[in-house]
């Protein structure tokens, strides 16, 4: 398989998951900042021009974090990606839904590329104002679910924690500073050696 990310964006979530898992792959630079994602190659295999983007060994592309998520947690059972349960697997799913449809897409996109919501100047900044505040929001209420847990959702690590570490990790550009419970998640993560070994290929900072 290949995994197309650029650095330290939402791919990285991917990144770990397959890290997590163990089994071959190819982990394959795509740089957003230069627009890598928008050369006819590129756009050939995904025409959504976006990452992560995971293509099978036969050719097949698969696309949007959500479902790559599931399907590497689904394929490979024994890493324990996705409990088995309904409740404490719908559970995971609600927190990834959350954290990708409303903090990534709502929140932090605004003041990554505010451009996206208006077309006016004089308007970005305010977008990028209710980007910081769903993007804190979201997290705020992140913090709460983890007081006194580990892990952020059904008790295990699973795919809700590869998605809360991408946009934990995203703070600094966000202008917020991370709650106490996300702070300490987002230092656990750190220290798994599946996260090491991605932000290492990905040339980022732990």
């Amino acid at each position: 398989m290949k995994l197309f990310y650029s650095p330290g964006a939402c791919s990285l979530g991917i990144h770990v998951l397959l890290e997590e898992i163990g089994k071959p792959f190819e982990a394959v630079l795509l740089n957003l900042r230069e627009g890598a994602n928008r050369t006819p190659e590129f756009l050939a295999l995904n025409p959504k021009a976006k990452v992560p983007t995971l293509q099978h060994d036969d050719g097949v592309v698969l696309t949007e974090w959500p479902a790559i998520a599931i399907f590497l947690a689904r394929s490979n059972p024994e890493a324990h990606l996705l409990p088995s349960d309904p409740r404490a697997e719908s559970e995971v799913l609600e927190v990834v839904e959350f954290i990708v449809s409303t903090v990534h897409m709502q929140g932090f996109t605004r003041v990554a590329r505010p451009g996206n919501f208006t077309p006016n100047e004089a308007d970005l900044e305010a977008v990028k104002a209710r980007g910081r505040e769903i993007y804190a929001d979201g997290l705020n209420m992140l913090n709460r679910k983890l007081e006194g847990r580990e892990f952020v959702a059904a008790g295990q690590f699973s795919l809700a924690d590869a998605a809360l570490l991408f946009v934990a990790n995203w703070a600094p550009r966000a202008d917020y500073t991370l709650p106490a419970n996300i702070a300490a998640h987002l230092a656990r993560m750190k220290a798994r050696p599946s996260v090491q070994r991605a932000f290492a290929t990905e040339g980022l900072a732990l």
